[in-house]
């Protein structure tokens, strides 16, 4: 016996989502039930009576006894829908718990042919204007704060679950081993290439002078200590003090020039070594070759990992800071932008049909993509249900209005056999 074969998933029972509305269904039911047996039992108390009887009574009884026939007939059908009658194992019946999985299939079927089709999906999508609805629900204060509130909390709450080794794995296991398969001078040329063309670099450069330029400003001692040390040891130190200290004063002087003059020769120096660092990144094998050596050197380093972990604790405090402020400029800027939107979809026609037809694209795509698996649920769900628990269910959902059939059978049986015997006493039989 093999102990390790697949046991088939067990049957569950439809779980009850209110208790009191099946107790509602429940009560509905029986009452209906007790309508159409006292209305069995009243055909067949008129039948018991008029029995033999000729004349209007003779209607009378042909009338009851086609009643009971109908009635009779038409509860059989109803209860075999969802049990044997009277426990009696007559074929065909006991439909939904024999054939439930089938019944299933059906279903997944009929969705899928009459719901999941893309003319109907096309239509229902346009029919529901979903963007002008978005823009009017939007464009109210409070829910447009709702959005950012809960767009806020949950990406406070992602950034808080993003660990320290995520980043590093991140770091050294995707963006590393591609920037090694990157060629790094092609691109650092282009973008050098655009910065100097656009004097991009200017303000780096004004903001690099004016910090140097502080710094030797507030730290002479400092800058004299680091020229001394690099002197000759024979040199006197009184010496060495008056040439550090006018070197110092030299210094300052040649930043203040470079700083204050556009067109100092440092600047125009500087410009040119760059243009031309950006043409042999683009076009110097050496140059190019000494790049690639420098990248590789870079992403070898160990601090490449801890630096890249550091760098975004900092942006992850400085972001969580922020959108836990209610006050803060992320919720402030989305907020903006979110009305804004709101605003637009309010006056552009065109954008909000070009929003409506996305939609329907994308209805459309799933649909036509993942169809199959969306109704498969319908047959793996009634698959799972208990057969006999499942038509219990489902009669109570469906059986008061099922009752009607049996009480209009008795109605209608009632009158087919005056009918009948109508035609049969005009007939001479």
């Amino acid at each position: 016996m093999n102990t390790d074969a697949p046991t088939p998933a067990p049957a569950i029972a439809i779980l009850t989502p209110a208790p009191e509305a099946d107790e509602a269904r429940r009560r509905g039911l029986r009452r209906m039930r007790t309508l159409a047996v006292s209305l069995l039992a009243l055909a067949a108390v008129v039948y018991v009576l008029t029995l033999g009887q000729d004349g209007f009574w003779g209607f009378v009884n042909a009338g009851a006894e086609a009643s009971m026939v109908g009635a009779i007939a038409d509860w059989f059908a109803v209860t075999a829908l969802f049990k044997h009658p009277l426990g009696i194992p007559v074929p065909h019946t006991a439909l939904i718990p024999k054939r439930k999985d089938e019944l299933g299939r059906g279903l997944q079927e009929f969705v899928g042919e009459n719901f999941l089709q893309e003319d109907i999906i096309r239509e229902r999508v346009a029919h529901a204007s979903i963007s002008a609805r978005v823009g009017t629900w939007l464009g109210e204060p409070t829910n447009a704060r709702r959005v950012v509130d809960e767009f806020v909390d949950v990406a406070a709450i992602g950034l808080a679950k993003v660990r320290d080794e995520h980043v590093s794995d991140f770091v050294t296991q995707a963006l590393v081993p591609r920037f090694r398969e990157e060629p790094i001078a092609p691109l650092a040329g282009t973008l050098l290439t655009e910065v100097v063309r656009d004097d991009l670099h200017h303000g780096l450069v004004d903001l690099g002078l004016e910090e140097l330029h502080r710094w030797l400003v507030k730290n002479p001692e400092t800058f004299t200590e680091v020229l001394s040390a690099r002197a000759p040891w024979w040199t006197p130190s009184r010496l060495n003090e008056v040439v550090t200290t006018r070197v110092h004063l030299e210094a300052i002087r040649w930043l203040e020039d470079v700083r204050e003059d556009p067109e100092h020769q440092a600047r125009e120096a500087l410009d040119s070594m760059l243009a031309q660092l950006a043409q042999d990144l683009l076009l110097d094998p050496a140059t190019q070759e000494r790049a690639e050596r420098l990248k590789e050197r870079l992403l070898d380093h160990q601090q490449v990992s801890a630096t890249s972990v550091s760098l975004w604790n900092a942006l992850r405090r400085a972001l969580l800071t922020s959108m836990r402020d209610p006050n803060g400029a992320v919720r402030e800027r989305l907020l903006a932008e979110l009305s804004a939107f709101a605003d637009r979809l309010g006056e552009d026609v065109e954008l909000r049909d070009r929003l409506d037809h996305t939609a329907a694209d994308v209805a459309v795509f799933v649909v036509d993509r993942y169809g199959t698996e969306i109704t498969a649920v319908i047959t793996h769900t009634i698959e799972r249900w208990d057969g006999h628990e499942a038509a219990r269910k489902i009669e109570l959902h469906v059986g008061r209005d099922l009752q009607f059939i049996r009480i209009n059978g008795t109605i209608v049986g009632g009158l087919v056999g005056v009918l009948i015997h109508t035609v049969a006493v005009l007939s001479g039989h």
